[in-house]
């Protein structure tokens, strides 16, 4: 079944392969690549899943996680991290501001979809 999912990210290859790669799927897709629209993009896009880049300019990902879990309207909404710098601590930082699952970058495909299937399936 298709589902609505936010896909958040500013480089605009990864953007574009994240997005293909779901419509492909079947899914209605909504790209952000300006962190400071992301708030409000969810809120009018009521999305079933967002895919949340943690290098943004201007904002972290991690904020806008937090953000988005402190909202009413969008708390319940799942959230799938991807991120190209991944730290010591940093997959903990990202599941407790309250991303659902973490993917670290390059991404693959198979990985990448199997993580939004359970997400969208849960």
């Amino acid at each position: 079944m298709a589902k609505r999912i936010l896909v958040v990210e500013d480089n605009d290859l990864n953007r574009k392969l994240f997005c293909d790669v779901l419509r492909a799927k079947g899914h209605e897709v909504l790209p952000c690549a300006d962190g400071n629209a992301v708030l409000g993009a969810a809120r009018e896009f009521s999305p079933d899943l967002t895919i949340m880049d943690i290098q943004l300019p201007n904002i972290s990902g991690v904020d806008l996680i937090q953000a988005m879990k402190q909202d009413p309207t969008l708390a319940a909404i799942p959230v799938l991290a991807v991120t190209a710098y991944a730290g010591k601590g940093d997959e903990e930082k990202i599941r407790d501001a309250g991303a659902a699952d973490y993917l670290s970058k390059p991404v693959s495909i198979g990985p990448f979809m199997a993580a939004v299937d359970a997400l969208i399936a849960a």
